[in-house]
């Protein structure tokens, strides 16, 4: 039988380790680049692993190894979609978007897009500023709500208590460190993701007497199907799946949180070589928690709720210390991407909204630093009585914040990074319909039953920009001050 008291030893001497990061990294953190971007200094590793670390949340230890559980087969079509973000992210946005905004001097998306548009009137900064706001707000809800699940499921714990947990040590060392500590924190907490990700399915294959006896318990799950790659639907049911698991990747690109990490790097050699270390760990991650679910579906036929498969997997299968090792990855999922979301809706507050917008350069940064501090605060608490207010599926929960950004930034940072005919107005026009239509598509049943909203959200956000654009280029003043390509 597993210790609790061995596992939750581990898990507090994990929780103790970022604390003490945090700290350090508050030593070397001054003014608002280095509490925002870290002065642009992150090398290859830390760049790398921070860029997955802060996307990779606890989606993916609890919701995709729960997606692998329930679906089966056709749960590995959202692999090569996520993969393909990672391509389209490390070679056609992360070097031109670090060149660029190094030049600018910007440390915020919405800071880049302001100068970008010759933002005078802040109208593009104001809408960029609401939306990645009320985007992290769900987002940071939706890890938090996996940290109560993770401490319920573990130690038998009182779920709002899991939550108030993993906040709170969360919310401590973004407050401490800001930018440093926390992509310090995510090599830490990358490492122990891609461990339990890749060590754990290989234990669970073991167990079950190798890859065959897993794939022969596997052949009658639900009448035949699970290991159908269409999960036994219809023609047209299947496809909307596949083309929805396949778009998981159009989000990348409009990741505030993530486009920081190229922003921050120190120079394009180094996003050279993090690109590989990303992919790397991606590949690792994402086909290790497919399977990881498949295995759990033949060991724990029973779960209630798929998302508890890893952590139980882990008790189940691994000695007392090893196990509390791989429940601190699944905390480690967690708060790698929570640190940096609320991080990012900081630096909009202080930056984009106080600095740049009510007080025009004229706020000390020490107080914009104090600013930031506050903000992160106040929608972590925000965030906390969010995830309080009702157990929700961890996986589509972050795929509808993961939506809302993913189509009202990325059409948008592709577009103005690569064509200089993008114009303000098409930037507004494009922004404000990624937001809508994704909040649209994902209220009326018939249209998110059919088709993931990012999908049909990102295409009518770039359609909105290119069609607004080329309407508005004769009176636009926006700048058009993009490098030729690389």
């Amino acid at each position: 039988m597993v210790s609790g008291i061995v596992i939750a030893v581990m898990l507090v001497s994990y929780v103790l380790l970022v604390i003490v990061v945090g700290v350090l990294a508050s030593l070397r953190s001054k003014g608002l680049a280095g509490y925002f971007i870290a002065e642009r200094k992150l090398g290859a590793w830390v760049g790398g692993l921070s860029s997955v670390a802060s996307s990779e949340s606890g989606w993916i230890t609890l919701g995709a190894v729960g997606m692998g559980y329930s679906d089966g087969a056709s749960a590995i079509w959202f692999v090569p979609g996520c993969l393909l973000g990672y391509v389209i992210n490390w070679y056609l946005i992360a070097p031109r978007l670090r060149r660029v905004t190094a030049d600018q001097g910007s440390i915020t998306i919405p800071d880049y897009l302001a100068v970008r548009f010759d933002d005078k009137k802040h109208v593009v900064r104001t809408v960029a500023v609401v939306i990645v706001f009320l985007c992290m707000m769900g987002y940071v809800a939706a890890q938090f709500t996996a940290s109560g699940k993770v401490f319920r499921s573990v130690f038998q714990m009182d779920y709002a208590t899991g939550v108030l947990l993993g906040a709170a040590v969360t919310i401590l060392y973004t407050l401490l460190g800001g930018f440093r500590a926390v992509s310090w924190t995510d090599v830490i907490q990358a490492g122990l993701m891609a461990f339990g990700l890749g060590v754990m399915p290989v234990i669970a294959i073991w167990h079950m007497g190798g890859i065959g006896g897993m794939l022969a318990s596997l052949q009658t799950v639900d009448g035949g199907n699970f290991l159908s790659v269409t999960g036994g639907k219809s023609a047209a049911a299947a496809m909307g799946t596949v083309i929805g698991l396949l778009g998981i990747g159009l989000g990348y690109p409009g990741q505030p949180h993530v486009l920081a990490r190229y922003m921050a790097t120190r120079d394009e050699t180094n996003i050279r070589r993090g690109r590989l270390i990303a992919i790397t760990w991606g590949i690792v991650a994402f086909y290790g928690a497919v399977i990881l679910g498949h295995a759990a579906r033949v060991l724990l036929p029973e779960l209630a709720d798929a998302e508890y498969a890893f952590p139980r997997v882990a008790v189940m299968l691994l000695p007392s210390a090893l196990a509390g090792l791989m429940i601190a990855a699944v905390v480690a999922a967690v708060m790698s991407t929570a640190d940096s979301q609320l991080l990012v809706a900081a630096s909009s507050v202080a930056r984009d909204l106080f600095d740049r917008m009510l007080f025009r350069g004229r706020v000390e940064e020490r107080r914009l630093v104090l600013i930031s501090r506050i903000t992160v605060l106040v929608l972590g608490i925000l965030s906390i009585l969010f995830a309080l207010s009702e157990v929700r599926v961890v996986f589509w929960f972050v795929l509808f914040a993961w939506s809302g950004l993913g189509a009202s930034f990325g059409p948008l940072l592709i577009l103005s990074l690569y064509w200089k005919g993008t114009t303000r107005a098409g930037a507004v026009a494009g922004m404000i319909t990624g937001f809508v239509v994704t909040v649209v598509w994902k209220k009326v049943p018939v249209l998110s039953g059919a088709l993931y909203e990012l999908v049909p959200a990102f295409f009518l956000s770039a359609l909105a920009i290119v069609a607004v654009s080329l309407l508005t280029r004769k009176d636009s003043k926006s700048r058009a001050e993009n490098p030729p390509a690389s």
